[in-house]
C-alpha cells in the first residue's frame, strides 16, 4: 500500500504545529502503563509509595532533570521511584510536571506495584524492584499523527542518517546527562526534520545505545513518512517532527547546570507564544472558509450519496483544489488508502469464517494479516447493507484524519465491484460488552481497569468534540463500539454515523435518526437534534453501565424499567455504592471514585442538554478530586419506551 496520507506542504505545515504545540503545551497530555504483574495491598507500601513519590518534585530540578529516591527499606516492602525531564526545559517546567503527573499516574493505577507514566516533559515511574542502572523495556509507548512527508523514502533515509549520529552523540554522554538533538534537511523542496534522542543518565554506554536502538525499531513500524513521532521507554525516548521542538539549550554539555537554563527557556516560551497567535490567526481564517463551504459540500455529498464512489471522491479532490485549504478531504489522499481486493482476500484466508471477529452496525468483521505481518481487523461491509457510497466514505475518509490513542486507527479500505471493505488496526482484547455483560469474562474488569478505560473514553470524546481539526459527533457511542488493546486501553471505534461540525458550529438536525436505542439522548431520539451533548449523553450511559455491569438496554428490576432510573434511585437514597457490579465490590476499589464516576453518570443523562457537562469539564472531574461535583437533576423517563 503507498504512504497514507500526502498534504500539501502549506497544510502540512500548519497541522503539524497544532499537533506538536498540543502535545507540547496541553496538560492533559499523558500516557500510562500499569504493570499488572503484582497490585500491592498493603497500607505500608501505599505509605511507601506516596513518601518515594512525594520527595520527587523538590528534588529533580536540584539534580539536573534526573531524581531517584527510595521509601521503606526497613518495612520489608521498599518502593523506588524516579523522575526523569526533558534536558532542554529549564527548572520551573520540569517540577510543575513532575509535581502534575503523579496525581494522575496514582490515579491509573491505583495499586500496581510499577507503573510508569510519560508527559511531554518528563517521565515519572515507580517500581518495588531496583530501577537505577538497570536497562527496562517492559514496556513502551508511542505518538505520531497521519500527516506524511511528501517523499517517504528521502525522509527516512534523512532520518535514519540522523538518528545514528545522534544515538551514538547521547550514548557518549556522562553520568549527568545523555542527550543529543540536531536536524537533517532533505528533498527537492529543502525540508527539516528536527530531533531528539535522551537516556536516563544511570545508564552505560551500551544500555543507552540499546535503548535508543529499540526506540528506532519502533519508529520504523509506526511512523515512517509521518511528520512527527514519538516513542519512549522507560529508560530513554527519540522523538522527531518537522517542526523545531526543542529548546537551542539541549545542546548543553555536562558541565552547566540545570539551572542555568532558565533564561533560554524563556525564549522557547516566547516561541510557543508566537507559534500559538499564528496558529490561532491561521485557524480563524479556516473557520471563516469553513462556514462560507460547509452548505456547499454537504449539499455535494447528499446529491452523491447515491452515485458512484469514483463520482463522490472526484467531487471531494476538486473542492480541495480549489480551495487549496483545510477542509472535508484537507488531509487525505484517497488512493494512497486503498487496498486491492485481493491483498484483502489472501490475507483473512477468502473471508473465512474462522476469522470472523465480531459484527459492526454495517457488517461483518473479521482478523487478517498482511503480507508483512501486521495484522488487521477487516470490516466488510454486507451488500444489504443500508449504509451508502456516502457513508462510506464518511466512515473512511473522517477516521483517517483522526490520530489518539482512544481511537481505532484505520489503515485504508478497499472499494471494488460490490465490496466496500473498512481496513483498521487490530485490537486484541475485542469490545467493552464482551466483557463488560458477560457473567465469565467480566471477572477480567477490576476497578482500576474499569477506571481507566472511563478516563480513556473521555479523552478519546475529548480528541473528536475540542481537539481534532474538526469537531467530530460520534452518534452511535456504545459499550460495543469501545474495543479494547492488549492493556486494556479503551478506543472508540465505529465511525459510520459521525458527523462533522465546524468550530462555531453547536447544533445539527436530521430527519434519520440512527444510533442506538437506550443510548440515545432524548433529543436526538424524539426530534433528530444532535451535538456534542448528545455524545455526553451516551457516555454518560456508559459510565453508568462500567460501573454496575449491566446493560441498560435489558435492565428491569420491580417497578424501575431502566439502569438510570436506577442509578438516580440509589444516588438519592444515598446508596450510590451499591450500584457497583458485585464481582467489583469484594475486591480492592475506591468508594470516593466510584460515587464519583456514578454522579459523573447522572450529570451526563440529565433531560437538558445545556446543563450537560463538556468532556473538558468530565476530565477533569476525574482527574481532580478536590472538585465539588453538582448535583445532577433526574434522568428523562422516556428512554425505554421509544420506538425503533
Amino acid at each position: 500500500m503507498k504512504s497514507l496520507i500526502s498534504f500539501p506542504i502549506p497544510i502540512l505545515l500548519l497541522y503539524s504545529i497544532i499537533i506538536n504545540l498540543a502535545i507540547a503545551q496541553s496538560p492533559d497530555f499523558g500516557v500510562y502503563k500499569c504493570r499488572n504483574t503484582a497490585n500491592f495491598t498493603t497500607a505500608t507500601y501505599k505509605k511507601n509509595l506516596e513518601t518515594a513519590l512525594g520527595s520527587l518534585p523538590g528534588n529533580v530540578t536540584n539534580r539536573g532533570g534526573f531524581y531517584h529516591s527510595t521509601a521503606g527499606n526497613n518495612t520489608g516492602t521498599p518502593v523506588n521511584a524516579l523522575a526523569f525531564c526533558r534536558a532542554d526545559i529549564g527548572p520551573e517546567p520540569c517540577e510543575a510536571c513532575v509535581n502534575n503527573s503523579i496525581p494522575s499516574l496514582r490515579r491509573n493505577c491505583p495499586n500496581q506495584k510499577e507503573a510508569a507514566a510519560w508527559y511531554a516533559n518528563c517521565m515519572v515511574r515507580y517500581s518495588d524492584r531496583n530501577m537505577i542502572g538497570v536497562l527496562d523495556n517492559w514496556t513502551f509507548g508511542e505518538e505520531f499523527n497521519l500527516a506524511m512527508f511528501p517523499d517517504v523514502d528521502e525522509f527516512n533515509t534523512a532520518l535514519n542518517n540522523l538518528t545514528t549520529r545522534l544515538r551514538a552523540e547521547a550514548a557518549g554522554g556522562d553520568s549527568f546527562r545523555k542527550v543529543a538533538v540536531g536536524n537533517a534537511t532533505f528533498g527537492a523542496d529543502s525540508l527539516t526534520i528536527f530531533a531528539m534522542m535522551q537516556c536516563t543518565p544511570d545508564l552505560s554506554r551500551e544500555q543507552c545505545g540499546e535503548c535508543l536502538s529499540g526506540t528506532l525499531t519502533e519508529l520504523r513500524e509506526c511512523c515512517s513518512g509521518k511528520v512527527f513521532g514519538w516513542v519512549f521507554y522507560p529508560s530513554c525516548f527519540t522523538r522527531y517532527s518537522n517542526e523545531l521542538f526543542y529548546n537551542d539549550t539541549a545542546k548543553l554539555t555536562s558541565d552547566i547546570t540545570f539551572k542555568s537554563r532558565k533564561k533560554s527557556n524563556d525564549s522557547g516560551t516566547i516561541y510557543v507564544v508566537v507559534a500559538v497567535v499564528a496558529v490561532s490567526v491561521a485557524l480563524i481564517a479556516i473557520g471563516v472558509w469553513f462556514v462560507l463551504t460547509k452548505t456547499r459540500l454537504k449539499d455535494s455529498l447528499s446529491k452523491n450519496e447515491s452515485t458512484g464512489f469514483s463520482t463522490l471522491v472526484a467531487k471531494q479532490k476538486q473542492t480541495s483544489t480549489n480551495h487549496d485549504t483545510v477542509g472535508m478531504d484537507e488531509s487525505v489522499s484517497v488512493q494512497s488508502l486503498q487496498y486491492d481486493l485481493k491483498t484483502i482476500e489472501v490475507a483473512t484466508n477468502n473471508f473465512s469464517g474462522k476469522n470472523k471477529i465480531g459484527r459492526g452496525g454495517f457488517g461483518l468483521v473479521y482478523k487478517g494479516v498482511l503480507a508483512n505481518g501486521q495484522e488487521v481487523a477487516v470490516k466488510r461491509l454486507s451488500e444489504t447493507s443500508s449504509q451508502g457510497v456516502g457513508e462510506f466514505i464518511n466512515e473512511a475518509v473522517l477516521v483517517a484524519k483522526l490520530q489518539h490513542r482512544n481511537l481505532v486507527r484505520l489503515l485504508g479500505f478497499c472499494h471494488e465491484s460490490k465490496e466496500k471493505i473498512l481496513v483498521y488496526e487490530y485490537v486484541p482484547n475485542k469490545s467493552l460488552d464482551y466483557f463488560l455483560f458477560d457473567s465469565i469474562n467480566h471477572g477480567h474488569l477490576d476497578w482500576a481497569t474499569r477506571w481507566k478505560i472511563i478516563g480513556g473514553i473521555t479523552r478519546g470524546l475529548l480528541y473528536l468534540h475540542e481537539d481534532s481539526r474538526l469537531r467530530i459527533i460520534h452518534r452511535d457511542l456504545k459499550a460495543s463500539n469501545i474495543l479494547l488493546d492488549q492493556n486494556m486501553n479503551a478506543k472508540i471505534a465505529d465511525f459510520g454515523l459521525a458527523r462533522t461540525f465546524a468550530a462555531d458550529q453547536t447544533l445539527g438536525n436530521t430527519m434519520k435518526v440512527a444510533g442506538t436505542l437506550g443510548y440515545m439522548s432524548p433529543e436526538y431520539a424524539m426530534h433528530g437534534h444532535f451535538s456534542v451533548k448528545s455524545d455526553v449523553f451516551s457516555f454518560g450511559v456508559m459510565v453508568l453501565e462500567i460501573v454496575s455491569g449491566r446493560r441498560n438496554s435489558s435492565f428491569y428490576q420491580d417497578d424501575i424499567e431502566d439502569l438510570l432510573q436506577f442509578a438516580w434511585k440509589l444516588w438519592t437514597d444515598g446508596r450510590a455504592l451499591e450500584l457497583l457490579d458485585p464481582s467489583v465490590a469484594e475486591t480492592s476499589y475506591s468508594e470516593d471514585d466510584v460515587i464519583r464516576c456514578v454522579i459523573i453518570g447522572l450529570l451526563c443523562v440529565q433531560e437538558d442538554a445545556n446543563v450537560r457537562p463538556s468532556m473538558a469539564s468530565i476530565l477533569n472531574m476525574l482527574n481532580n478530586n478536590s472538585i465539588t461535583l453538582p448535583e445532577p437533576q433526574k434522568p428523562p423517563f422516556f428512554l425505554s419506551k421509544v420506538s425503533s
